[in-house]
């Protein structure tokens, strides 16, 4: 299988670190940006976020290396006491000893996985990219689930149950905006190229 450039490559189109910088720092402030989206969620310490879409917009676009690059600053960021994280419960660092650590620390391998796909030619079909995304998905919410049912003695019926049931319909809307997303930006950029 062949590497196919992936979205921002195509659609920023430019070759050396100073547009790999920028790549990067727009990505990083759209994490940013999907963490402070935020709703508490009474029954459980796992808040609602645009975390999730994030994460899985920023693979799509940049591919695996960059993307998992972006999460593993994002988390830096985090771990240096910079308001990067969700805004509810622990402060800064502290939430990745929190309910969502689990989450947050497999965004990079998450990331990782979806944009390997999509270098291998997932954008370019709406079930693929869907696979790929929904893999992506299912490895925030293992480290999630895992997080919650080890580390907070939940066990797995109730971490499941507090770590991704109140989520699955979200996460599915998220992906059909991620899906959305690239399909329109490859419209648009087709639309420019012709």
């Amino acid at each position: 299988m062949t590497q196919t450039r992936v979205l921002a490559d195509r659609v920023i189109p430019g070759e050396g670190l100073l547009w790999d910088a920028a790549r990067i720092a727009s990505a990083n402030l759209l994490m940013v940006l999907c963490a402070w989206i935020a709703v508490p969620l009474p029954w459980t310490p796992v808040p609602i976020t645009g975390q999730t879409f994030g994460v899985m917009l920023v693979a799509v676009l940049l591919g695996s290396r960059r993307g998992a690059f972006v999460l593993g600053l994002y988390l830096l960021e985090g771990l240096a006491g910079l308001p990067v994280f969700q805004p509810f419960g622990l402060p800064g660092a502290a939430h990745l000893a929190g309910p969502t650590a689990g989450y947050l620390l497999a965004y990079p391998a998450a990331a990782f996985v979806t944009g390997w796909l999509v270098e291998r030619g997932a954008v370019n079909s709406i079930f693929r990219l869907a696979g790929a995304l929904l893999l992506g998905e299912i490895v925030i919410f293992a480290g999630g689930c895992t997080w919650l049912a080890a580390g907070f003695g939940f066990g797995w019926t109730r971490a499941i149950a507090a770590g991704a049931t109140p989520f699955l319909a979200g996460e599915l809307i998220k992906m059909a905006l991620v899906v959305a997303a690239v399909r329109g930006a490859e419209r648009a950029r087709k639309r420019v190229e012709s």
